[in-house]
C-alpha cells in the first residue's frame, strides 16, 4: 500500500478569498451569512514590528485571520471543497473498503494500491486546492510503502510538479507513528517514552509539593 502524506504551504495564508465566498456558496451557506463572513475578512490591514520599528499599515488580500475562530471552520470548507474534486474526478477510491483520501485539518493522507493510483489522485487534489489558493509543500510531503517485503516497490517514486518526493519509513501522522512494515512497535516505544517522562514529572512536581509543605510547618 503507498502512502502520500501531503503538507500544503502556509495553509491559511494562501486561501484565496473570492473563491472561498464561491465554495461556501456552492455548498449551500445561506447568502445572509457569507455576506456577514464576507465582512469580517474584508478591509482588514496588519503591520509589522521590527525591534521598536513599527511599519505602516498594509491591505491584507489573501487568507484567513489567524488566531480567528472561525478560521479552522473556515478552511475545512476550503479543503472540503478539494477534497470533493478528487472524489468526483477519480475512480477506484477505495481499498479494502477504506477511503483513499483521509483528511483531518490540514494534514492529508492519500493511500493506493499502487503507485499510479496515488500519482492520479495527488495531481487531482493539486489542481484542486491551486483553485482556491493552497500549494503543496513538496519538500514536507513525503511518500511511504508498506509491504510485508521491506523492498517492495523501492523502484517506485512519486513526483509533484517536477519535484521528487521522499520516500520515508515512518511518518507521525495525527499523532500516530506510521511504518513501512506496519508495526505499531515504534508507537508502543513512543508511548511509553512519553508516559515515563509523565511519570517522572508527577513525581518531581510531588516531592516539590512535599518539601515546601515542610518549609512552611517549620516556619508554623
Amino acid at each position: 500500500m503507498h502512502q502520500l502524506f501531503i503538507d500544503f504551504k502556509k495553509a491559511y495564508d494562501s486561501v484565496r478569498r473570492e473563491a472561498f465566498y464561491n465554495i461556501l456558496i456552492e455548498f449551500g451557506i445561506p447568502k445572509k451569512l457569507v455576506r456577514l463572513i464576507k465582512m469580517c475578512l474584508t478591509e482588514t490591514y496588519s503591520r509589522v514590528r521590527v525591534g521598536k520599528n513599527l511599519s505602516g499599515m498594509f491591505p491584507i488580500r489573501n487568507d484567513l485571520k489567524q488566531g480567528d475562530a472561525l478560521s479552522p471552520l473556515l478552511f475545512n470548507f476550503a479543503l472540503e471543497y478539494a477534497v470533493k474534486r478528487v472524489q468526483v474526478n477519480q475512480d477506484s477510491l477505495t481499498l479494502n473498503g477504506t477511503h483513499q483520501l483521509l483528511a483531518y485539518a490540514v494534514d492529508v493522507n492519500i493511500l493506493g494500491g499502487s503507485v499510479h493510483t496515488v500519482k492520479e489522485n495527488a495531481e487531482a487534489l493539486v489542481v484542486a486546492t491551486k483553485e482556491i489558493g493552497l500549494e503543496v509543500n513538496a519538500d514536507k510531503t513525503k511518500h511511504m510503502v508498506t509491504f510485508r517485503d521491506r523492498n517492495a516497490g523501492r523502484g517506485h517514486s512519486v513526483k509533484i510538479d517536477n519535484t521528487s518526493i521522499e520516500r520515508v519509513e515512518e511518518f507521525k501522522y495525527l499523532g500516530t507513528t506510521l511504518t513501512d512494515q506496519n508495526s505499531i512497535q515504534e508507537e508502543i516505544k513512543s508511548r511509553l517514552k512519553l508516559g515515563n517522562a509523565w511519570l517522572s514529572f508527577s513525581a518531581e512536581s510531588i516531592a516539590f509539593q512535599v518539601a515546601i509543605q515542610k518549609l512552611k510547618d517549620q516556619d508554623i
